[in-house]
């Protein structure tokens, strides 16, 4: 063998190890944190913001106004199907916005990334979440999932006509995201379904432009039940954890949804999740994340967890102020943040 051939295996050698050695990290690093390490930072966080009271009940939908502010609940779910709880994860509520990513994913599977990113948009509009103006400007076109101008036109794109044909298709996608048989929490359905009256407004003004092609009213119901929907923690982890995992249940192994859908939902949750507050919870967590008025936050790190946590106080924004902070603290204390790229050794420091 000459030397020129020598040295071109050598240098391939050396090419596939340093790529079995980069696979390795990558692995690595998106690996679960052990049952030890979650347990502590649950506990801590659980620890640290059970006894704030920051932020107060969504008041505009009456129902929500009655639940017990109290109550505070963390769940956790690993991509290898480990569950972990604290607090009041049993304590059920009604998903509200949170619904909305879980819809987005139905549609996307159904229709196509591209049939929503024309039909929807998928920009973070830079108005409030029912914005009206927003419409008008764009003819409703550049929305995004995650408003109620989009969030209902993407509960509109669900395939099927009738009201039953939707719904029973939105039902099952929850259902199967949580693993197990969800309900609706009628009170708030009812209490929701008489004061909706701005919602109604935005499904017959995206119908005037296109966007919603069947009637607004009772797309606009569909939706309304859909917010409806009853969660607990422990659910909402199991569901983030789902996106985390590649759109497979990690405790069912259920595929729910193709894997190649997920980055989609992952990208509008970072841009769009958190209502006017998106960025600077991005700035902060970096996790995807996606809340809603009921008081429930989903997390996702992707290849690593899925995590909720629940608290009805709202802080100005929309956003359940116990959940982000404890949402927050458990992520860092797990190495959550997917934009936290470290170094090998990690007392190197540039500081």
């Amino acid at each position: 063998m000459n030397t020129i051939s020598r040295s071109n295996q050598r240098w391939g050698r050396g090419v596939l190890t340093a790529v079995l050695f980069v696979a390795a990290v990558v692995q690595a690093a998106a690996a679960p944190p052990s049952k030890a390490n979650v347990e502590k930072a649950m506990n801590a966080a659980y620890g640290k913001y059970r006894d704030l009271h920051e932020g107060k009940n969504a008041d505009y939908i009456p129902a929500l106004a009655e639940v017990d502010s109290n109550l505070f609940g963390i769940g956790l779910v690993t991509t290898d199907g480990k569950v972990y709880t604290k607090g009041d994860s049993e304590a059920l509520f009604s998903i509200q916005s949170i619904s909305k990513v879980f819809t987005l994913a139905l549609v996307l599977k159904e229709a196509g990334p591209e049939a929503v990113q024309q039909n929807v948009g998928v920009d973070a509009t830079g108005e409030v979440f029912n914005s009206i103006t927003a419409i008008e400007r764009y003819k409703g076109a550049q929305e995004n999932p995650f408003v109620n101008p989009g969030a209902i036109a993407t509960t509109g794109m669900v395939q099927g006509h009738e009201d039953a044909d939707k719904w029973g298709k939105i039902l099952q996608i929850h259902n199967d995201f949580a693993g197990r048989e969800l309900v609706v929490n009628e009170p708030v359905y009812k209490s929701e379904a008489a004061t909706n009256q701005r919602n109604q407004a935005i499904a017959w003004l995206m119908s005037a432009y296109g966007r919603i092609k069947d009637d607004p009213k009772m797309v606009t119901d569909v939706y309304t039940r859909q917010c409806a929907i009853n969660v607990n923690a422990k659910d909402l982890a199991v569901m983030a954890a789902t996106l985390a995992n590649g759109g497979i249940n990690p405790v069912t192994k259920k595929q729910v949804i193709p894997a190649d859908d997920i980055p989609k939902i992952l990208a509008i949750m970072a841009t769009a999740g958190l209502y006017d507050d998106s960025g600077i919870w991005l700035y902060n967590v970096g996790l995807p994340a996606k809340s809603g008025v009921g008081g429930g936050i989903i997390a996702v790190s992707p290849g690593k967890f899925g995590i909720a946590a629940f608290s009805p106080p709202l802080d100005a924004a929309g956003n359940s102020v116990r959940a982000q902070r404890a949402i927050q603290d458990i992520s860092n204390a797990l190495d959550g943040n997917p934009y936290a790229v470290r170094p090998a050794d990690k007392r190197v420091s540039t500081r």
